[in-house]
């Protein structure tokens, strides 16, 4: 595995949360750092400024294989950033139901957690985390 800058620390999540300035990203970071773990049965350790769960191997374009978490967010200014849930347009029949969002190359992007659906949010979690970490699935291979 090569050195990266982005790594698990021993840092504090709830204090990295209090910091968060937007009360509302705030509100729904810590709601959604809950939901994962409930989900995923990880707590959440912090990667800088990033909140993951779970930890694998992860292939980048490069063919570089890197230590990354499983799913995770980031409470960013512009909207609250999910990891892990829409990899290169994954998971079509979820996002068209789960309310207004963007994605990117494997982010998920909600400016509001309370214009979406839970459930739908709930299922993509889920789907994700179980092919991600079972062994026989194709998925676990191609991040």
């Amino acid at each position: 595995m090569s050195d990266r800058k982005t790594k698990p620390s021993s840092d504090s999540v709830d204090e990295f949360l209090a910091g968060v300035e937007n009360p509302r990203r705030r509100a729904d970071a810590e709601e959604m750092t809950e939901l994962i773990e409930q989900i995923t049965g990880q707590p959440p350790v912090l990667w800088g400024t990033m909140i993951g769960f779970g930890q694998q191997a992860y292939t980048t374009a490069d063919g570089k294989s890197h230590d990354w978490f499983v799913v995770g967010l980031a409470p960013r200014k512009a909207a609250l950033t999910l990891y892990g849930l829409a990899y290169y347009g994954s998971n079509p029949d979820l996002l068209e139901r789960l309310g207004p969002h963007t994605t990117g190359k494997g982010c998920l992007y909600l400016k509001r957690l309370d214009a979406v659906d839970m459930d739908v949010l709930r299922e993509l979690i889920q789907r994700n985390w179980d092919e991600a970490t079972d062994p026989t699935s194709p998925a676990a291979s191609d991040r």
